[in-house]
């Protein structure tokens, strides 16, 4: 799986005209299914998000994860992280799992989070969602389970 994980100050997402997720300091992650993902790589992407150290401790560097500043977690599903844009000008999406995958394993990655103690609030799978968020620092860190043998 793949992640795009943005620290925020706060973060919302819509969906048509209506706010159905939203979270105070914490983080943004943008969640891809890869073909051939499955539970596991989600419930160890979402231990080395809890885990992440991004937020400042009390001399300003970055030594605090999500789970001990009890930040929240805005999770929104993204298959554009596939993208493939080797050949051309037009990305390709063929190597994002499929649609009914990528749902199960985008909600399976929010349980898991959850099962590790981090508050999460969702867009909607599929949806066409706008993501409003406040990048604090910025701080955007890639993250791909493929990386990780």
């Amino acid at each position: 799986m793949r992640a795009l994980v943005q620290r925020v100050g706060e973060a919302s997402v819509e969906v048509e005209g209506r706010v159905i997720g939203q979270i105070g300091p914490g983080l943004v992650v943008l969640v891809c299914a890869m073909r051939g993902d499955d539970e596991s790589a989600a419930e160890k992407l979402a231990a080395r998000i809890t885990k992440l150290r991004i937020f400042r401790d009390d001399q300003g560097r970055m030594n605090r994860s999500l789970a001990d500043v009890s930040g929240g977690a805005l999770v929104v599903s993204q298959f554009t992280l596939a993208a493939d844009t080797s050949s051309g000008n037009r990305p390709g999406f063929s190597t994002a799992a499929p649609p009914e995958d990528g749902e199960r394993l985008y909600l399976h990655f929010a349980e898991s989070l959850r099962d590790l103690g981090i508050s999460v609030e969702t867009g909607s799978f599929g949806a066409d969602m706008k993501v409003r968020l406040l990048n604090d620092g910025p701080v955007t860190i890639w993250l791909d389970t493929a990386d990780r043998a």
